[in-house]
């Protein structure tokens, strides 16, 4: 199995290097995915477009471009990167919390919770106050989430207050099980085909209904998340040699499991709320940023997100751009694109041993 708490060999420079690089590739990746559509614009537009918007005065913009360029597409793209960074980040501290190799952000039962809201709305026709269509969606689906790791908590908190991971992963089990098992009771009771085809298409994930305003909370709830996260990036590696290291070294176990565990929930959940459950992001690629930079967290926590932000937006553009007139779930994509780079992870790793 891939080691993702071992520590290894730290590599000088290498963090730095593969940032800026990856910096480069995030931009220019931006530039062309937005050019890319029904409707192609090139990647001088695109610029041309941004820079308008941003107060640069720049001739040539056509209305029609504005349009594609700023209200449609750069959105959605904006929305992609973040939910990308968020996922990576998310599996990057689990992975190296929980000790577990296959840990992924929907390990402790947001996805299940959030999807007893979704179908609460799509199946079951109930509102969430003055909120309508994707808004109502987004709403329940993060309230649901949020009860679904309440109800992790309690069940794996022990009497002394601590949060061992193990009780903590197998509660999350149990929640998203449960969860999965109202989903699709409540679908085959239901007997809308179309509803059920909505169900399906929103537990594959999607970012067709991103717009300004959740792109612009995607981002802030990214950022925080990097921010709050990188923070305890020491802690984190001290968390690779045990617990009873880490508790020699000065952290607070405790305090920091509970505040790393519940920090990567919420993002996971907001992150859910808005695109859905989106696989193989928030697993492959926190793995893969390990083998170029090492495992110290100060490095692979920032290059995470960066990664995980460039894989989002091509799955995403592949996602609406492969079959004209229609969209595949963006967690298809994913999916095709992560489980032969986790396999082939997995024959690397068993070849070193």
């Amino acid at each position: 199995m891939l080691q993702a708490a071992r520590p290894v060999r730290n590599r000088p420079g290498t963090g730095l290097a593969a940032g800026a690089a990856l910096a480069v590739v995030l931009v220019a990746t931006v530039v062309v995915a937005v050019g890319i559509g029904s409707v192609h614009v090139p990647a001088g537009d695109v610029v041309d477009v941004v820079l308008r918007r941003l107060g640069v005065p720049v001739d040539g913009v056509t209305l029609i471009d504005d349009r594609i360029v700023w209200q449609l597409r750069m959105p959605r793209v904006v929305g992609a990167a973040a939910t990308g960074a968020g996922l990576a980040l998310a599996g990057a501290v689990l992975q190296s919390l929980t000790r577990n190799d296959l840990a992924d952000p929907y390990l402790l039962g947001i996805s299940g919770g959030a999807s007893v809201g979704a179908v609460a709305v799509i199946v079951l026709g109930v509102g969430v106050g003055s909120l309508g269509g994707s808004a109502a969606l987004g709403a329940a689906a993060f309230v649901t989430a949020l009860v679904a790791l309440l109800l992790v908590l309690a069940l794996a908190t022990g009497r002394s207050g601590d949060l061992p991971p193990a009780r903590t992963v197998l509660a999350g089990v149990a929640v998203g099980q449960m969860c999965a098992a109202f989903t699709s009771f409540a679908v085959m009771m239901s007997g809308d085909h179309d509803a059920a085809r909505r169900v399906l298409a929103w537990t594959m994930g999607s970012l067709a209904g991103v717009r300004w305003l959740g792109a612009g909370v995607l981002v802030v709830v990214a950022l925080v998340a990097l921010v709050g996260i990188v923070a305890h990036a020491a802690d984190l590696d001290a968390f690779a040699f045990g617990d009873s290291s880490a508790a020699s070294l000065g952290v607070s176990i405790r305090r920091t499991r509970w505040v790393l565990l519940v920090g990567t929930a919420l993002l996971t959940a907001c992150l859910v709320a808005y695109t859905g459950a989106i696989g193989f992001v928030g697993l492959v690629v926190p793995h893969v940023v390990r083998l170029v930079c090492g495992p110290l967290h100060r490095r692979l926590l920032p290059l995470s997100a960066l990664a995980g932000a460039v894989l989002m937006i091509w799955a995403d553009t592949l996602a609406r751009s492969l079959i004209d007139g229609q969209e595949i779930p963006i967690g298809v994509v994913t999916a095709v694109l992560g489980a032969p780079l986790f396999a082939y992870l997995l024959r690397r790793e068993s070849r070193a041993r």
